[in-house]
């Protein structure tokens, strides 16, 4: 059987009143007027905004780099020469330490005992212990040139064996002439050096401990200079920067390239002059700028040049991008101006434009825009409303006189005659047998059931307790029809049970197919199941009942044109509140059941996000 609700008197008909629509037959476009906006001036319009905005913020940046440009050029040679002076610096205190450890290790020499008694027992050796002696000195003397790099080579001159053994050249007979020079430059040194021929010297004296007497050895070092020059490369900061060593007790100095003793020179003269280290001018058509630093302890300056082109080069270079930013951003701001006009400004005027007339009245109207951008998307957005606000302005009493006889509706069938009456019959039969325990719950489940349907205040429910109230239905149906009548009910899934949905949705559905689909069959079957297909939650109701092909058709059809009618049934009234609250995809969906009746889907579109729920909330108000 097909459910036969029953009808209910149709409104009087009203027509939309149309004084305010003035059609106006075109399209709104963007071409004439579109900078003359009324009452908004260009220094208030949003373009002026914009291109103010984007120059408070790419002004400052360009100012930033020309200041930073200036700051850079005036300080890179501050910072390059401090940079340089922290190299020598650590340069000279690196060499320090290389000639503390080589004075420690002649003085090793020097109280060496086999040593001391070898010098002042020379007479009384044999042969042999002479020769041992000898070799012992010579063993000691080339593990000491083997120690650093810096030695060129260690002699030891020994008066009273009358040898100077050289870790370089051997056991060679002592040079009376230059053991006296030695010994008389030893005396009268000021520093730690001493320069014998061009090199510098390291020299340690061990005397008999008699006056005026020559002492018993002399222990001798001699530096490298190529391996100095070698070690003053490595100070270079540049390729074309170089490195002097300077003693400043004697006539010493070195150069890191034997090509810029020239400048040596040159700078030793100014120095000698007074005019000043730190520049050199006019060099050969270039000028060079001068670090110097000075050990007290080694009496020694070490002083490195670099090319003054070399410090403006990278700031060159720096100058040169400081221009092309400053250009790229002034056509930046240009290309950026323009841009906003084009894509912003422009169909932002021409949004207002249609406002304009829509406030004048005119509703006929259209806003052309082909491309698939954020505009666009406001334009379709606006031709859609001002086609549902004609709609509404057509409708809008219509759907207020449906919504009134529907609610009507939903609250004469709230309390259903048929079922009050049966509800007794059943509260009767048992009250006779005297099943008190059955009285109880039977009595409570009516009570909840009224108490449900006839709560007011609230059009919308959680769909928990509407699941709730229609399985407490079907419990009730059960005590009536006992056996007859099967009911597979499926749980709700928790995460759906705080969906709010219109109230009295699922429970009148189950009512029908009982009255008229279930109440006289011997073995029914109903079913009530749950699903979520993407966005779309479905609650099916499926009965065992008959329906024919043309009444299922029927019933499709009163569905689809229940807008154009305002005939209210049951499954009417159910259909276009769902379709109210959650737009045309919701709604019920009627089809033939695999149990032989009628399949309902109440399909109900599930919001996900803010705006969803905005726009069920104003349904709901």
């Amino acid at each position: 059987m097909v459910p036969r609700p029953e009808l209910i008197a149709k409104p009087h008909a009203h027509s939309c009143d149309r004084r305010d629509l003035q059609p106006s037959n075109e399209p709104v476009t963007g071409e004439s007027s579109l900078l003359k906006i009324p009452n908004l001036s260009l220094r208030h319009s949003i373009f002026m905004r914009m291109i103010a905005l984007y120059l408070v913020v790419v002004l400052p940046i360009i100012l930033l780099s020309l200041y930073l440009y200036s700051w850079s050029y005036n300080n890179a040679s501050d910072e390059l020469s401090h940079a340089a002076e922290s190299q020598l610096a650590f340069y000279l205190d690196e060499m320090e330490r290389e000639i503390t450890w080589l004075e420690l290790e002649m003085f090793d020499i020097m109280e060496d005992v086999d040593l001391r008694r070898s010098s002042v027992t020379w007479s009384l050796l044999d042969a042999v212990a002479r020769k041992n002696s000898l070799n012992y000195a010579m063993q000691r003397l080339t593990s000491i040139k083997n120690s650093s790099a810096l030695i060129a080579d260690v002699c030891l001159h020994l008066r009273t064996a009358g040898k100077t053994i050289s870790a370089k050249n051997g056991i060679d007979d002592l040079d009376g002439a230059m053991f006296h020079g030695l010994y008389t430059q030893a005396l009268k040194r000021e520093g730690r050096f001493l320069l014998h021929g061009d090199s510098l010297h390291l020299v340690a004296l061990k005397l008999s401990g008699m006056k005026d007497t020559l002492p018993l050895f002399i222990v001798q070092i001699q530096l490298d200079d190529g391996q100095l020059r070698q070690s003053l490369s490595r100070v270079n900061l540049y390729e074309t920067s170089g490195a002097f060593l300077i003693a400043e007790t004697m006539d010493y100095a070195l150069t890191s390239r034997e090509e810029d003793e020239p400048l040596l020179t040159e700078y030793l003269n100014q120095r000698s002059a007074g005019t000043g280290a730190m520049l050199i001018h006019d060099w050969h058509g270039r000028t060079y700028q001068m670090n110097h630093a000075y050990s007290e302890d080694l009496q020694m300056s070490v002083v490195t040049f670099l090319p003054e082109e070399e410090v403006k080069r990278p700031l060159g270079k720096f100058k040169l991008w400081a221009w092309v930013y400053a250009t790229a951003t002034l056509l930046a701001v240009v290309l950026y101006s323009y841009i906003s006009y084009k894509k912003v400004h422009k169909p932002l005027l021409l949004l207002v434009k249609g406002f304009r007339k829509m406030e004048g009245g005119v509703l006929d109207i259209r806003i052309d825009h082909n491309q698939r951008d954020e505009f666009g998307y406001l334009y379709d957005r606006f031709n859609q409303m001002i086609k549902r606000l004609q709609n509404l302005i057509e409708q809008d009493f219509k759907h207020q006189m449906m919504m009134q006889r529907a609610e009507l509706k939903q609250l004469q069938s709230q309390i259903n005659p048929h079922f009050l009456y049966n509800s007794f019959f059943i509260l009767h039969s048992m009250a006779k047998v005297g099943d008190l325990e059955r009285i109880e719950e039977f009595t409570l489940m009516i009570g909840e059931y009224f108490r449900f349907i006839t709560r007011n205040g609230e059009d919308f429910v959680r769909l928990g307790e509407e699941v709730h109230h229609s399985r407490m239905y079907t419990e009730i149906q059960k005590l009536r029809f006992s056996r007859r009548i099967k009911v597979d009910f499926d749980e709700l899934p928790g995460e759906l049970e705080q969906i709010k949905v219109p109230k009295l949705i699922i429970q009148p559905i189950i009512e029908n197919a009982y009255e008229h689909s279930l109440e006289n069959v011997e073995q029914g079957r109903l079913s009530v199941s749950f699903e979520v297909v993407g966005k779309l939650l479905r609650i099916i109701i499926e009965n065992s009942g008959e329906i024919s092909d043309a009444e299922l058709e029927e019933l499709r059809h009163r569905l689809k044109r229940s807008s154009e009618s305002y005939e209210m049934t049951g499954m009417i009234n159910i259909h276009r509140r769902l379709q109210l609250a959650y737009g045309e995809e919701s709604g019920l969906v009627l089809d033939r059941s695999e149990l032989g009746g009628l399949k309902v889907q109440i399909q109900i579109k599930l919001a996900d996000g803010e705006e969803d729920h905005d726009a069920q909330d104003a349904h709901r108000g």
